[in-house]
This record gives C-alpha cells, structure tokens and sequence, in this order.
C-alpha cells in the first residue's frame, strides 16, 4: 500500500515517514513511522560502488564465471535449493543459537564500521567455523575494497602518488588542484566528473576520499587561518607512505587478500574458508 506510493530503499534502518491519507485504516493519525532494516544486494559485471561512504558498508563478492558444464535451468535450481533448504534454515538456525549464547560477553578489540553487523556474525561464527574466521574475511575484504575505490578515482590517486613523492603537502584548494594536475599530466580525466573542475569541488572530493585514503595512512584535515581566513589543507603520510615507499605494495597486499569462498568440492574441511587472488572476469 505505502510502496506504491513511495519508492523507499531500506538500509541500514532510516526511518519513513508517511501521511495518514495514504493509509485509509489510520487515517485519523497525526503521523505513521515506519523503521525497518536488511541488507540490499547490488550485481554488476563492473564495480557499481565507487563512492566511499558506501562501499565503507558494503561487503564484495567476486563470483567465478560459471562454466558450460555446470549451467542448469532455473527450474533445476530451484528443485536443488528446495532440496538444500531444511540444512540450511539448520545450519542458520544453529549459528543464531550460538550467537545468542555468546553475543553478551563478546568484546572485539578492534571494532569495524559496521560494528551491529560484525559483532552478531563473529558470535555466531564459531558454531561453523573458528573463532576469528569473519572478521579476518571482512577486513581482507575491506583492504581489496578500500584500494579499487582509491584505484577508481584519479584524484586520489593523484594524492596518495603525492604524498608518495613529498611525505606532506600543506596549501589552498586551489594550490593542490593545480598540483595534482601537474602530478596526473596528459591522464587528467576531461568527461564524467573525472576531476575537479573548481577548488570547492575539490574540497568535496577529498572530504569523500578522506575514510580510504587513511586507512592507507594518509591524514587530510582543513583548516582556517584566523586573519586572512585562508582555508587551508593540510596532507601528511604515515610511515609507510613516507618517499621512497613504493607505490604498489599496498595495492599488491589488499589484492592478494581478496576472499573468496570455495565450491565444496575444493574444501578441505567443510568449515573452513578458502582465500584466493581473485581476476575479474567479465562473462
């Protein structure tokens, strides 16, 4: 009744809110909330997530192609899912026992973005897998996703290459437009949004890179000088990013971490994970 009236995509729990007329039973109400949550799957033969802020809560699978001889037709699908759903509306059934158990004296030393989510999972893991399984997949999986982000904006990569070649970097917006421009050369990005075209839309590309590119220990912060009210911007490296660094280690280490899960057929336990590099293929 609501949704086709309002197309509303449900995330990570925003609340709706929605005019009494639209619901004729509770049409004397001032004002109806609704407050839900679940996951949103997105395909794509490319990478459809290239904005930070999304893909820092979004998990990513690299599926293999699936090869001639092993296609079926949608209604064998279904007949084998049917089959496999008793084990696994168990197996789930058994994880969330375990969760519960032990979700109340569970404490992560380290805990990530998406803290709800990563804390339920690794209480529930160990009814499956060992202890430590999840989080080391989430973050292997987060590393790969944090350097195809940086790898997919040219203004990024401009500031990590940068900082690469200086150690820090302190001046205007417009200073560091016509730095990176000088550093990115005949490979500047003229269709699409590719690069800047103005000092505030540059600002608003590092804000937007700013989470990744610290992961990578690159620190960006803004600032105000009180009498000219110059805003300045201000860019420094951890160690590893110091000059002389090289430029591809970080992105070799989060590639070659990128996990994937096994057939099982190639387990050798059935409660473990597999962990390969991943090629993406476009078929």
């Amino acid at each position: 009744m609501v949704a086709k009236r309002r197309q509303t995509v449900v995330g990570t729990g925003p609340r709706l809110r929605v005019n009494p007329a639209y619901l004729r039973e509770w049409a004397d109400d001032d004002e109806v909330l609704f407050q839900a949550a679940r996951p949103l799957l997105v395909n794509g033969i490319e990478d459809v997530i290239s904005r930070p802020d999304l893909a820092d809560r979004s998990i990513f699978l690299t599926l293999a192609p699936i090869g001639e001889q092993q296609r079926r037709s949608e209604h064998e699908l279904w007949r084998n899912f049917e089959t496999a759903r008793p084990r696994i509306l168990g197996a789930l059934l058994d994880a969330a026992v375990c969760g519960l158990r032990r979700l109340p004296d569970l404490n992560l030393t380290r805990v990530p973005r998406m803290a709800d989510p990563a804390l339920w999972a690794t209480a529930c893991e160990t009814a499956h897998w060992p202890a430590g399984t999840f989080l080391s997949a989430y973050q292997a999986n987060r590393a790969a996703v944090v350097e195809e982000v940086i790898e997919a904006d040219p203004m990024a990569v401009c500031i990590r290459k940068l900082v690469l070649e200086r150690g820090s970097w302190a001046g205007t917006a417009t200073e560091l437009l016509r730095a990176t421009a000088a550093l990115a050369g005949e490979h500047v990005p003229t269709r699409n949004g590719g690069w800047p075209k103005h000092p505030a839309g540059l600002s608003g590309r590092l804000r937007r890179a700013q989470p990744f590119l610290r992961v990578q220990g690159i620190e960006i912060s803004f600032s105000r000088e009180r009498r000219a009210g110059t805003r300045t911007i201000t860019i420094t490296a951890g160690f590893e990013n110091r000059p002389g660094a090289s430029a591809s280690s970080v992105h070799d280490r989060a590639k070659s971490t990128r996990p994937t899960f096994a057939d099982d057929a190639d387990r050798p336990d059935k409660n473990s994970f597999r962990f390969q590099s991943v090629v993406r293929d476009g078929s």
